[in-house]
């Protein structure tokens, strides 16, 4: 997995009051959740904005006042309206206790269902996994080179070593569905047939004939 380092600083003021008095610093408030504390900081949003407008995860060095944590982002809570954020969550990562976290789906190569005139489509695009921090992959990478047309790959049809899906097992990822050019292309053998077949046999016919249209 990736990783990232930002500074933060520990804050002893709490509440509403507090939080936005140190957003019109430029600051954005935030807590460390850990199993024995919780620590209350303050970060710059310059910081924060190299991960925050990406779908990738990142294993975070995060120090704060010299101390320096291992830590996931748990949440992130923007304004309703314009591009801030209010607060941030951080996730304390022990290294013999494993995490819970969404990790992005990458799809790999071309389905063959695409050439057939078929159309992907991407259901989730994250995946709940439970896995210790050092085996946490910066993507669940899903080869989609044999879906043919009417093919799916479901969560239940996933497996990686050091690693559980949390999802429900029959929740639908990535599928190959039909579309108009693909039902078309399908069609016409059957229809080219049907007019061989209901030809009239009393029609007289020669070599010189033309072919019916």
């Amino acid at each position: 997995m990736k990783s990232l380092k930002i500074e933060g600083q520990k804050r002893e003021g709490l509440g509403k009051k507090e939080a936005k008095k140190l957003r019109a610093e430029g600051l954005i408030p935030g807590v460390l959740y850990g199993n024995d504390e919780v620590v209350h900081l303050a970060l710059s949003f310059s910081d924060l904005r190299s991960f925050v407008y990406t779908p990738d995860v990142y294993l975070i060095d995060l120090s704060v006042d010299g101390t320096v944590y291992k830590a996931l982002i748990q949440d992130i809570q923007w304004h309703p309206v314009e591009e801030e954020i209010l607060h941030i969550d951080f996730l304390k990562v022990e290294a013999d206790l494993p995490v819970k976290i969404g990790v992005p789906v990458e799809l790999t190569g071309t389905a063959k269902g695409i050439k057939a005139g078929g159309k992907i489509k991407f259901n989730m695009r994250k995946l709940r996994v439970k896995a210790l921090a050092e085996n946490l992959p910066d993507t669940i990478k899903i080869d989609i080179t044999k879906l043919g047309i009417g093919d799916s790959i479901k969560v239940e049809t996933l497996k990686r070593d050091n690693l559980e899906f949390l999802d429900n097992k029959s929740n639908l990822i990535v599928a190959v569905i039909s579309t108009r050019v693909a039902k078309s292309a399908m069609a016409l053998p059957e229809d080219e047939e049907e007019e061989e077949v209901v030809a009239p046999e009393d029609v007289p016919t020669s070599e010189t004939d033309e072919p019916a249209e």
